[in-house]
């Protein structure tokens, strides 16, 4: 005789951690009321389940829709760590979606999730430094976010954050910067990346060096309701000011393409002023930026070409540049179209005549 057994293990394929799903168009309002349910074990359940379901836009729409953003906002005052990790998890997932960044600014999720910057629990921060950066990526984000005043705390927390995080927030200001540079220098942000360029992580050095181009850049972006300002003088003379010139001609000779061509691209636009130019002559930047002309990757040639140009422009830096005519000559040749035409550029600099 056979005897039945009947196992004590849950069926196979059923996950305990995760909130059973409801049949079709029942599935998003019944997680969005479990997500306020007083229990606690029922809204970390919940969060579990919409973290996997957002990663489909149209149901990120739809939990838009039904309201799910406001549950997700009260859920970050939540007292339990894990609930607030899955929660901004769950903001992350909605940031690569741009329905989702859209509804962030049309709801007002940005300065709640700013409250975040003192959370205890690294994963939380991180997975907020995300999704805002996420919302930086997009032009009506990061329009948002400067107009948050997030750009001094960013700054801020530049100086303290673990380094994962530091690379978010550094992406997060490139993006902003190019909307308005005069907060960040405001609050001492050429002091804070000047020390970033020494940091051991290639990945900060490049990333805190294209910071500093955007800085003396000073881009003007136009907002649908105004005009932001722009600063690119009181950047370049900020650098200037803060003697990061030496340390970016240093970065020219980084191990790192990446670090080289970004320093090269904030020299670039740092010696557009004269006392950029005689600050990174009397670097000796020509020599290292000459070196990388012969770069394989475009843009590490591209940025060393166009600050090469810039510095031709005084006398100094055109009566050294004219022994080496030939290396320029040779990227008539180059691939790219757009190195071709900045080394004729250069060409006609140094070649002019009074």
């Amino acid at each position: 005789m056979t005897a039945v057994r009947i196992s004590g293990n849950l069926p196979p394929n059923i996950d305990c951690t995760k909130a059973p799903i409801a049949f079709g168009r029942r599935a998003v309002p019944k997680l969005n009321e479990e997500l306020q349910n007083p229990e606690l074990i029922t809204r970390q359940r919940a969060l579990m389940s919409l973290c996997d379901l957002v990663h489909d836009p149209e149901i990120a729409l739809e939990a838009m829709r039904l309201g799910c953003l406001e549950s997700l906002k009260r859920l970050l005052r939540d007292v339990d760590s894990t609930v607030r990790m899955k929660t901004t998890e769950v903001f992350y997932r909605l940031a690569t979606h741009n329905v989702g960044r859209v509804a962030f600014l049309k709801s007002d999720v940005i300065l709640p999730l700013s409250q975040l910057f003192d959370e205890p629990v690294d994963v939380c921060r991180k997975n907020m430094h995300m999704a805002i950066e996420m919302m930086s990526e997009f032009p009506g984000g990061a329009v948002g976010l400067v107009e948050a005043g997030l750009i001094p705390r960013l700054v801020f927390k530049l100086t303290s954050e673990l380094e994962e995080i530091q690379e978010l927030i550094l992406d997060t200001l490139h993006f902003c910067l190019c909307v308005d540079a005069s907060e960040a220098l405001a609050s001492e942000a050429v002091s804070v990346l000047k020390e970033k360029l020494s940091h051991r992580s290639a990945r900060i050095r490049n990333k805190a060096a294209r910071a500093l181009m955007d800085l003396s850049l000073g881009v003007q972006v136009c907002n649908l309701k105004h005009t932001l300002p722009s600063v690119p003088l009181e950047g370049k003379n900020k650098l200037c000011e803060e003697e990061v010139i030496p340390i970016l001609v240093t970065l020219l000779g980084d191990p790192s393409p990446e670090v080289a061509a970004s320093a090269a691209g904030a020299l670039m636009s740092a010696t557009v002023t004269t006392p950029g130019k005689y600050a990174a002559l009397n670097a000796d930047a020509l020599l290292p930026l000459l070196g990388l002309v012969r770069s394989p990757q475009t843009n590490v040639c591209l940025n060393a070409v166009k600050a090469i140009t810039v510095l031709a422009e005084a006398p100094e830096g055109r009566k050294e540049l004219l022994k080496h005519l030939d290396l320029l000559e040779d990227l008539r040749g180059h691939d790219s179209e757009v190195t071709r035409r900045a080394a004729e550029t250069a060409m006609r600099v140094i070649t002019w005549k009074p």
